[in-house]
C-alpha cells in the first residue's frame, strides 16, 4: 500500500539508464527527460521530485551504478513515493537485483512501474510477471554478451588494437601509432636495464629524478611500472590480446587470462620502438635475476654488486644490508640470503638442513679489491683494446659474397605469386576452397618465418653498416675509463662477472671479458698474508692472482696494503701497492 491516500498529490522518481558509447541511447538521454517530465505533467496527483541518470554503465549489475544506489537510499528515506522506467531491462538486467530491489522498494512502501512492460510491483501478479520479464531480459543480456566476445574476437584476429594509449604509442582507429617522446623513454628504460644492468627500483627513481613524463594513464614510475613495460611485447612490434578476460558477463569482473581462454597473438604487428633481439635478450636477463633473487626481488638489483656475490657453501647470493649504529655510522654489508633468513647452517626438526655459516663482508672490503684490481688491469689498457676491438670485428664481419636481403625478398614475392596462382585456380573451379584454405595456410606460415628472417638480416646489416662507428664508441670509451679513488656503480655492475664467498673470507673474482680469476683473502694480520700468499706461491699456471687489501674492522681500519705474488703466474708487473 502506498503510503499516502489516494487523493494526495505524489512524489514521483523516474529512473534511465542510458549507454554514452551508444550515440543512439546517448541522444536519447534528453529525450527520455523530456518524456518523463511531460508524463509525471499529465497526472495531476503526480509531481516530479527528480530523474535519476546512470551514463554509459552496464545494466547487468547495480554495483556501480550511483544514481541508482542514491535513488535506493532516498527511498529508505521516503523522500519519494513511486518510481517509474520505462523497462525492466533499464532497471536491471539480474533477475536477482530485479526481484531483490523491488521488494525492498516495497517492504518501504514504494513501487515500481515499468512502463513498457505493463508492471506495476503493487499489483498482486506483479512479482511472477516480474521474474518472467527479468529472466528474459537476463538471457538477452548473455545473448548479447556472447555476440560482443565473439565480435571483438574477430576483430582482435585481423589486428584490430583494443586498448587506450600507452608509453611510447598512440591508439587511434584500431591502430598502434609511435609517439616518439614516448619512444625515446621506452628506449631509455631497455637500455638502463640491459646495458648498464640497473635494476627497475632504480630506473624508476632516475626517471623520477631527472623529471621525465610517464604516459598518461601511469601515476607515478615505480618498480612495477618499469616491469610491465620491460615486459610489454608490444615494444617489439607483436601483439598479444585477450590477456584478460570476463567470465560472468552479470558481475562484469575482470581476470588475468591463466590459459583459460586462448591469446590472440600476431607477431611483427606495428613498427616496433625496440629491437626483438633487445627484447629478448631482456627477457633472458629478467628470468636469470629472478633466479637469483627470488620472484620478490629478482628485478630490483639496487647496487652494483646485486645478484654478482655467490656464496661458495650453499651455492645462493649474498644480499646488501645496511645498519645505523648509536653514533650515527652507517655499516654496510653483503650476508648470504640464507643466513639471513635462517641463521647459521643447523637441521631442523624435519631433519632438513638450514641456513648457512658463511662469513659476511664487508662493503668497503668488496669495493677496495675490485678498485685495485681494476687499477692494475688498466695498465696495460691497449692490450686490452687490442684484444676486444678484435672480437668485436671477427662478431662485425661481413660476408659480402652473398646479399641475404635480396634472397628473402624475393622469397617473400615468390609465396605472393604463389598465393596469386592459388586464388585464380580456386575462383575458376580447378581446386577446391578447403584446399586452398589449406595450401595459404601454409604458404601463411612460410611467409612469416621468411619475414622475421628478413628483418633479423636488415637489422644485422644496418649494424654492419655502422660498424666503424661501433669500434670507434669502444674505443673512446676504453681510453676514457679513468679509475680513481671514487667507485662508479654503472662502471663495476658491467665488469664484475660475478664474486665467490668462501669461508675465511677468502674470495674468487670473475670479471666479464677477461679470463684470468683474481683470489683475495680480507686480513687482520701480516702473518695471515704471508701465509696465504705462500699457499699459492708454487701453484701451477691456472692457478689465480693472490691479492690482500685494506681490512675494515668494527674497531677501525687496519691498513696492510696490497701485495701481489712474485712467482704467480700471470702476475701484474710493477712494484706492489
Amino acid at each position: 500500500m502506498l503510503n499516502k491516500f489516494e487523493n494526495e498529490v505524489k512524489k514521483i522518481a523516474a529512473y534511465c539508464r542510458v549507454s554514452t558509447d551508444n550515440l543512439d541511447q546517448a541522444n536519447s538521454l534528453e529525450s527520455q527527460q523530456r518524456y518523463f517530465n511531460e508524463y509525471i505533467k499529465r497526472n495531476p496527483l503526480w509531481e516530479l521530485y527528480e530523474i535519476y541518470v546512470d551514463e554509459g554503465i552496464s545494466g547487468t549489475s547495480t554495483k556501480k551504478r550511483a544514481s541508482f544506489n542514491r535513488m535506493i537510499e532516498d527511498a529508505k528515506a521516503k523522500k519519494f513515493d513511486l518510481i517509474i522506467t520505462k523497462e525492466i531491462s533499464r532497471f536491471a538486467r539480474n533477475t536477482f537485483d530485479s526481484i531483490g530491489y523491488t521488494r525492498e522498494l516495497k517492504s518501504y512502501g514504494i513501487g515500481v512501474i515499468f512502463m513498457n512492460d505493463n508492471i506495476n510491483t503493487l499489483d498482486p501478479d506483479a512479482e511472477l510477471r516480474l521474474t518472467i520479464m527479468s529472466s528474459i531480459a537476463q538471457e538477452e543480456s548473455r545473448k548479447t554478451s556472447d555476440r560482443v566476445k565473439w565480435g571483438q574476437r574477430r576483430m582482435m584476429e585481423q589486428g584490430v588494437v583494443f586498448g587506450r594509449d600507452m608509453l611510447g604509442y598512440d591508439v587511434r582507429d584500431g591502430k598502434l601509432y609511435i609517439n616518439q617522446e614516448g619512444a625515446e623513454t621506452v628506449r631509455l628504460i631497455f637500455h638502463k636495464f640491459l646495458n648498464e644492468g640497473k635494476g627497475t627500483v632504480v630506473i624508476a627513481k632516475e626517471l623520477r629524478d631527472a623529471g621525465i613524463k610517464t604516459s598518461t594513464y601511469m601515476k607515478d614510475w615505480s618498480y612495477t611500472v618499469i616491469l610491465r613495460i620491460l615486459k610489454n611485447e608490444k615494444y617489439c612490434g607483436d601483439l598479444i590480446q585477450q590477456k584478460t578476460y570476463t567470465p560472468d558477463y552479470l558481475s562484469h569482473n575482470k581476470k588475468y587470462n591463466k590459459g583459460e581462454v586462448e591469446y590472440v597473438t600476431i607477431r611483427n604487428h606495428h613498427e616496433p620502438i625496440i629491437s626483438r633481439e633487445m627484447f629478448d635478450a631482456t627477457q633472458r636477463e629478467l628470468q636469470r635475476r629472478k633466479n637469483l633473487h627470488g620472484a620478490k626481488n629478482g628485478f630490483a638489483n639496487r647496487y652494483a654488486l646485486s645478484g654478482k656475490i655467490i656464496c661458495a657453501e650453499c651455492g645462493s647470493t649474498f644480499i646488501h644490508r645496511k645498519k645505523t649504529s648509536s653514533n650515527g655510522n652507517q655499516n654496510e654489508r653483503w650476508v648470504c640470503i640464507q643466513n639471513q633468513k635462517y641463521g647459521k647452517e643447523r637441521t631442523n626438526k624435519n631433519n632438513e638442513k638450514v641456513g648457512c655459516s658463511n662469513v659476511s663482508i664487508n662493503e668497503k672490503d668488496i669495493r677496495s679489491i675490485l678498485q685495485h684490481i681494476i687499477s692494475d688491469i688498466m695498465k696495460d689498457r691497449d692490450k686490452i683494446l687490442e684484444s676486444i676491438l678484435q672480437i668485436v670485428s671477427e662478431v662485425l664481419k661481413s660476408d659480402k659474397e652473398k646479399d641475404n636481403i635480396t634472397y628473402f625478398e624475393k622469397e617473400l614475392e615468390k609465396i605472393e605469386n604463389k598465393k596469386q596462382k592459388l586464388l585464380d585456380m580456386c575462383l575458376s573451379g580447378d581446386i577446391e576452397t578447403s584446399d586452398y584454405r589449406k595450401a595459404c595456410e601454409r604458404l601463411k606460415a612460410e611467409y612469416e618465418i621468411i619475414s622475421e628472417k628478413l628483418q633479423k638480416e636488415k637489422a644485422h646489416s644496418s649494424m654492419l653498416a655502422d660498424k666503424e662507428k661501433i669500434i670507434s664508441e669502444i674505443s673512446d670509451y676504453v681510453n676514457s675509463i679513468i679509475i680513481g679513488e671514487e667507485w662508479s656503480d654503472t662502471f663495476y655492475r658491467n665488469i664484475v662477472d660475478k664474486i665467490v664467498v668462501n669461508k675465511k673470507s677468502e674470495l674468487d673474482i670473475h670479471l666479464k671479458f677477461i679470463p684470468d680469476k683474481w683470489s683475495a683473502k680480507i686480513l687482520c694480520g701480516k702473518a695471515e698474508i704471508d701465509s696465504y700468499n705462500e699457499k699459492f706461491s708454487n701453484q701451477g699456471t691456472s692457478e689465480p692472482i693472490s691479492v690482500s687489501v685494506p681490512f675494515s674492522s668494527g674497531k677501525g681500519i687496519v691498513n696492510l696494503g696490497l701485495k701481489y705474488l712474485s712467482d704467480a703466474p700471470n702476475s701484474p708487473s710493477g712494484p706492489p701497492y
